[in-house]
């Protein structure tokens, strides 16, 4: 079974330890920490979305016509375009890409964060909103005849697209989440389903309800399976823990100056995936191999937030804990970001991938 790593694509230098020091799109780091990642082993990197962010797909494309191999993960909102539109959108990204898109459909777990764009649907009534919206995106990047669509969200006539993507038949679907709602519209709709980084044990829960909810749709396929990790390593243990409590308190620091964030409140957060997060930090501080709750706790669980701590060799075997249940694409972002996609890409994906080879050889053996 291959594995594949995402990276984040940051168009700024800012995160949670660190304050940006230029404009949220500085072109010029956006491509260095792209080529990084390229350099470095990674398969693809996200742009992820926020409502005051710089628009993803503009930025994606200006990566796409820079670089050749780095894959692309798009964030996309329904609320803010027409599934027509957005369609075309992806489809001339991957134009521009020569076929190295996905997109990520986010339904949007904060009901302020939605408003901001005038959202006002109800989480249920946006989850069924995204599925509709994934179907249409999906019919208009593969038929070449026009069609008419009335559903509960949108209506249109005689729709054709004069545009289409590289990838055959279509480009992957990317969907997240953690609630009952989340699976059935992922499982139903997602060729890759997006998890945070939880125990072992609760990550083999949601695989299943993912796959269960795939199978109440009538797959003959499941999505894969992604989960994301903050990273923390050094070339010893000691050191290792060291980095990560200096990290913690850089956390706070940040937060003792404002809110880390507009998007996301540190202590009731709304979305299920969040509330996990906080549940898990408030059993304890470590779990499994390596992973370590503290920096999801002080960020109110605010997507992926829980590290992993170690060497390379000790975060690499916990990965590849995650593999063994079935995770085929390892999300990773440090708090440095450059420097730690330098470092988990020289020191932690070979190991990796190595072992993967070795599964696979004494599999297919």
């Amino acid at each position: 079974m291959p594995v594949e790593f995402l990276g984040i694509a940051a168009t700024n230098n800012g995160s949670e330890t660190t304050p940006r020091t230029g404009g949220s799109f500085d072109k010029d780091y956006t491509i260095r920490l792209a080529r990084a990642h390229e350099d470095h082993g990674w398969d693809r990197v996200l742009f992820a979305y926020g409502s005051g962010s710089p628009e993803p797909a503009s930025a994606a494309a200006y990566l796409a016509a820079k670089l050749d191999k780095l894959q692309i993960l798009l964030a996309h909102r329904p609320n803010v375009s027409y599934p027509t539109f957005a369609a075309k959108t992806f489809a001339t990204l991957d134009q521009i890409s020569d076929g190295r898109l996905t997109v990520h459909f986010i339904t949007g777990g904060t009901d302020h964060e939605q408003q901001r764009e005038g959202d006002y649907l109800t989480k249920d009534q946006r989850y069924g909103r995204t599925r509709e919206y994934i179907q249409i995106v999906k019919k208009a990047w593969l038929s070449r005849e026009a069609f008419d669509h009335d559903g509960e969200h949108y209506h249109f006539a005689d729709f054709v697209s004069d545009v289409f993507p590289v990838q055959q038949p279509r480009p992957k679907v990317s969907f997240g989440g953690s609630s009952p709602a989340a699976y059935e519209a992922g499982g139903a709709e997602a060729d890759i389903f997006c998890l945070w980084g939880e125990p072992l044990a609760e990550t083999a829960q949601q695989i299943e309800s993912v796959k269960q909810a795939a199978r109440n749709a009538s797959r003959t396929d499941v999505p894969k399976i992604q989960v994301a990790f903050r990273p923390i390593i050094a070339p010893t243990e000691e050191l290792a823990w060291e980095k990560a409590y200096r990290t913690l308190d850089r956390i706070e620091a940040r937060k003792a100056n404002g809110p880390l964030s507009r998007r996301h409140s540190l202590t009731n957060p709304e979305n299920t995936g969040s509330q996990r997060l906080l549940a898990v930090a408030e059993r304890g501080e470590r779990f499994d191999r390596a992973l370590w709750t503290p920096t999801a706790k002080a960020t109110g669980g605010a997507g992926n937030s829980n590290a992993l701590v170690g060497t390379p060799e000790t975060v690499a075997q916990a990965l590849l804990d995650y593999y063994d249940l079935g995770v085929e694409i390892l999300s990773a972002r440090g708090y440095d970001l450059l420097d730690d996609a330098i470092d988990f890409g020289r020191y932690v994906i070979p190991l990796v991938r190595e072992e993967v080879a070795k599964r696979d050889r004494a599999r297919a053996a």
